[in-house]
């Protein structure tokens, strides 16, 4: 473990050749408006995935497409070796319940106090959980994300970076192989940010997750991320480490980097 500019860094190395996501030539078209033209890459296992890219670039929509929210107009989409382009609603679901997300807003909901918010996630993946046996699980995610006193408070009550600390336990409390972040770090002030950074270097190495981050927070991008892919078009334009992107040849690349 290392710290740099007061953001810890936890050593975690993916698994080289052990690929749990992988596009293969996936198109995506909205009418005449062409998203997705022929994007290839891959995750290995306990890797973080970067995807930058400027509004409209298909960033949201790669991450549909993984989920099966949107069917694909051609190519292939492998995770955990199964080509969800060809599975039912039942195959989809079966892979979804693997998949951990934390959304840009956090999508509490408001009528639930922070406990029921858990609760009502945790028993859609396990039915047969009793309350008693539930209880452990919401209190180690909220362990997890150091909110614990915070159990039965309803999201009003809750500051911007408490909610995503609470979106990130809803997320982990069915203890997922994959987590997809939609900008963990937006909207949140410098400090809270460097603290959800911290909360993605410590879940990685507890959980041994696979994730695809979608972030705009260079910051983020350069301590979470073990390799960084930079869409343009709908296709992959750059790929490498941080430091490979920010000194890339082409100009647009290297226009992510400048203030």
């Amino acid at each position: 473990m290392q710290t740099k500019e007061n953001i810890t860094i936890i050593d975690c190395k993916p698994i080289a050749g052990e690929i749990v996501i992988e596009f293969k030539n996936v198109y995506k078209s909205y009418g005449d408006n062409k998203v997705l033209n022929g994007i290839d890459f891959s995750v290995d296992k306990g890797e973080n995935l970067v995807i930058l890219g400027k509004s409209g670039s298909g960033k949201s929509v790669t991450v549909k497409c993984l989920v099966g929210l949107t069917k694909v107009d051609a190519g292939e989409i492998f995770v955990f070796g199964k080509d969800l382009t060809k599975m039912d609603e039942d195959g989809l679901n079966s892979i979804r319940m693997k998949i951990g997300f934390l959304f840009q807003s956090a999508a509490l909901y408001d009528s639930m106090t922070v406990r029921q918010n858990l609760i009502f996630t945790l028993q859609h993946h396990n039915k047969k959980l009793t309350d008693a046996q539930m209880e452990p699980y919401v209190m180690d995610a909220l362990k997890n994300v150091g909110l614990q006193e915070s159990i039965d408070k309803f999201p009003a009550e809750l500051s911007g970076g408490m909610k995503k600390r609470i979106g990130l336990a809803r997320a982990l409390i069915i203890q997922p192989d994959i987590m997809i972040y939609d900008e963990p770090t937006g909207g949140l002030d410098t400090i809270t940010a460097r603290e959800i950074i911290d909360l993605i270097s410590d879940i990685k190495l507890k959980y041994k997750t696979t994730s695809i981050i979608i972030t705009h927070d260079l910051t983020c991008a350069k301590y979470n991320g073990d390799r960084i892919i930079v869409l343009k078009d709908g296709v992959v334009k750059a790929e490498g480490s941080f430091e490979d992107i920010e000194n890339n040849a082409d100009e647009w690349v290297r226009s992510f980097f400048k203030k």
